[in-house]
Formats: structure tokens, C-alpha cells, sequence
């Protein structure tokens, strides 16, 4: 009778290394679900701190042309007021 009972009912419980491993299953799985997601939040990660980089070159670019032009207008500006008024008379 005890050898009836111990081979069909009883389910043996998992090893350490059996619930391990399961663990370690479940968790491969979930990251291959949600790879395409975190994947794409990178790659929308990446795209803002690029154009945020781009920007700031862009306008840091743009302001040096900028004082270079004020600094070209400053120099004819110089240059006209020793020249003088220019008048129908000494034109």
C-alpha cells in the first residue's frame, strides 16, 4: 500500500538549482518581450540628446558668425565716420 500512495499522488518539490533556473527562464523571457521596447526608447533616448547636441552647435555656430558680421559693420561704421559725411559738395 505505502508503494501505491508514493509513486502517483506525491509530486516531488524543485531544488534550488531547479528554481534557479526557472527564475533565470522567466526572466530571459520577459527580456525578450520587452527588448523591441526598451530598444526603442533608446533609440528615441538618443535621438533627443542628438538634435539637443546639434542645436547647441548650430547656435553656438551662428552667434560667432554673427559677432563677426557686427564686428565687420563696426570697423565700415569706423572707417566712414573719419571719412566724413558724404555731401553732394565733397562726394
Amino acid at each position: 500500500m505505502a508503494e501505491e500512495g508514493s509513486g502517483t499522488g506525491a509530486k516531488a518539490s524543485p531544488t534550488a538549482a531547479e528554481m534557479q533556473l526557472h527564475r533565470r527562464r522567466q526572466e530571459l523571457e520577459h527580456f525578450r518581450i520587452n527588448a523591441a521596447r526598451i530598444r526603442s526608447r533608446n533609440l528615441l533616448t538618443g535621438l533627443g540628446i542628438g538634435a539637443f547636441v546639434v542645436g547647441i552647435f548650430s547656435y553656438t555656430i551662428l552667434s560667432v558668425k554673427q559677432e563677426r558680421i557686427v564686428e565687420e559693420l563696426d570697423e565700415e561704421a569706423r572707417i566712414h565716420i573719419i571719412r566724413g559725411p558724404r555731401t553732394g559738395a565733397n562726394s
